[in-house]
């Protein structure tokens, strides 16, 4: 590695006209060598349940094969609430699977580990993918999503997402989304749109480098006025409930706030829970938010969910690397989109910034791995070149790039003078839960939409695409959810599958004490049982005052 203030020198008598370093590796062969999900844990084969033999991340198969948190006894008594559609999950995904629903006059309850809005959609900052422009095409549009996901995403699905994405952005515009315009009209402006990295056409709209706060803003404020909507804040899913078929009935949550499981019988029930960032894969940073942790895929696997493509993760490139508190956060594609370049410690460029983001993570690390990134304080990464992108555009940060500029301040550089110090960060769960075009799940009942789901982008997601994801799947899924509101309830609701699951996990040798979802980090430190235990401490302690 190249100490800072040496490759600093390297950069600045560079002076911006960096040559190109080209070690005339093949695409296959660069991620073979370097991405992470080939470096790292290597796959290994899940042992029970529907996809027995199935490659899977390590970390991630363990959590999979865990036995549930709860049993007959933690619920017996609990509180039970009806409802049509239960959402599990307040992201952007879950909050438009919400809307669609109530529109069509169904009665959903949408619960949610944290608060509100407390996800990964508000950290989406690059934007959103949908072929708008004159010179673009939702066939154009497919075939970009589908190369870049290496060709192994289901191409109904990536088709169904492509033809979805004008009508999305006209449905967020009515809700009162922003997005940044060009004025080249006599009354206002047309959308500006940029080009993704592996996209043959600009198709990207935002609002400055903060679009999904700004999504989350508007699908927040209109759920909270929906009077359809029922919120759960703080009452993450710890179990799913079956019916006698095999089918799901609503969830188990757990209240936060009031130490007490709650029982949800739904008509429908949708799982919006996000990723699995939080788990650390590799031992890497994450870009993810504190909820993060699997649980949705966790549930629905037991219960008997097809899963695809878990052996495959997405690592942003330009994560911060240093100062090391910071490792993680992520500097949005935006910033390479505008023009600034990816340096190594010798002042050399060594891929095309726009390639796809498997592609420019594996440079990166490659670069870190012969030596020739950048080494700061125990930290390693690669330059990213923000001050070179400010002398071609100065208002840049102001203007466009808000948020890069805020980054930099809590780096405690001056982004018009220094560059940040980028490595990749665990960003996105490429697989989950197989659906169909409603977002249906193979377990009667059960939905998922957003990050828990898989087949939208195969082995790699192309920027922009994940917002589209979620508003495409998440309307399409809560209209067809909402088709069953006047179903009778189901006869029994239980968490019998648990049963069969443990029967499982016993013949292949696995132990019943390893326990999941985790609900949060392992950092910490929440122990559902020790949590529960205070109602019972709480209700005896009020029986003796009595």
């Amino acid at each position: 590695m190249i100490p800072y203030a040496e490759a600093l020198a390297a950069l600045r008598r560079a002076g911006g006209a960096y040559p190109m370093r080209d070690d005339g590796l093949a695409v296959a062969e660069l991620l073979q060598r370097h991405h992470p999900d080939n470096i790292g844990g290597k796959p290994v084969p899940l042992a029970v349940g529907v996809n027995a033999g199935m490659l899977c991340q390590p970390e991630v198969a363990a959590l999979l094969q865990t036995n549930a948190l709860i049993d007959d006894v933690d619920i017996a008594g609990a509180e039970t609430l009806n409802t049509d559609i239960l959402v599990i999950g307040g992201g952007g995904a879950g909050c438009a699977a919400a809307l669609t629903a109530a529109g069509e006059g169904a009665r959903v309850i949408l619960a949610t580990k944290l608060l509100l809005g407390d996800s990964n959609t508000v950290m989406a900052e690059g934007g959103i993918q949908a072929a708008v422009g004159e010179d673009d095409s939702p066939q154009r549009h497919f075939e970009d999503t589908y190369t870049a996901g290496h060709r192994a995403a289901d191409r109904d699905l990536v088709a169904q997402m492509a033809l979805d994405g004008p009508d999305a952005i006209r449905w967020l515009i009515k809700l009162g989304m922003a997005f940044d315009t060009v004025e080249d009209r006599p009354f206002g402006g047309s959308l500006k749109r940029k080009t993704p990295g592996g996209a043959t056409a600009p198709r990207i709209l935002s609002y400055r480098d903060f679009t999904g706060l700004e999504m989350m803003r508007v699908l927040r404020e209109a759920v909270g006025l929906h009077r359809g909507v029922q919120v759960m804040d703080r009452c993450p899913a710890v179990e799913l409930l079956s019916d006698d078929r095999g089918g799901c009935v609503g969830a188990v949550v757990y209240s936060l706030e009031h130490h007490r499981f709650v029982l949800v019988r739904a008509r429908r029930t949708i799982l919006a829970t996000g990723g699995s960032g939080r788990l650390h894969l590799n031992g890497f940073p994450t870009s993810n938010h504190y909820g993060a942790t699997a649980d949705g895929l966790v549930l629905a696997y037991r219960m008997g969910a097809k899963l695809r493509e878990m052996d495959s993760y997405q690592y942003h490139p330009t994560g911060i690397a240093h100062p090391a508190h910071l490792a993680g956060g992520l500097i949005s594609e935006a910033a390479r989109s505008e023009g600034a370049k990816l340096v190594n410690g010798l002042g050399e460029r060594f891929v095309d910034e726009l390639k796809p983001r498997d592609v420019v993570a594996s440079a990166i690390l490659r670069e870190c791995a012969e030596g020739r990134g950048v080494a700061r304080d125990g930290q390693a990464g690669v330059f990213l070149d923000v001050p070179g992108l400010v002398r071609e555009k100065p208002d840049v940060l102001a203007s466009t790039l808000v948020s890069l500029a805020h980054l930099a301040a809590k780096c405690r550089i001056d982004p018009t003078e220094e560059p940040m110090i980028v490595y990749p960060t665990l960003h996105y769960q490429n697989g989950g839960v197989a659906i169909d075009g409603s977002g249906r799940a193979s377990v009667p009942g059960l939905f998922c939409v957003g990050e828990v789901s898989g087949g939208i982008h195969g082995r790699n997601r192309m920027m922009g695409n994940a917002l589209l994801d979620i508003i495409s799947f998440g309307r399409r899924a809560g209209a067809k959810a909402a088709e069953s509101a006047t179903e009778p309830y189901a006869s029994r609701a239980g968490i019998g599958h648990i049963h069969d699951w443990q029967r499982q996990l016993t013949l292949a040798g696995l132990p019943l004490d390893a326990r999941g979802p985790h609900v949060f980090p392992a950092y910490g430190n929440f122990d559902l049982a020790a949590d529960a235990r205070l109602t019972a401490r709480r209700a005896a302690a009020q029986g003796g005052r009595r």
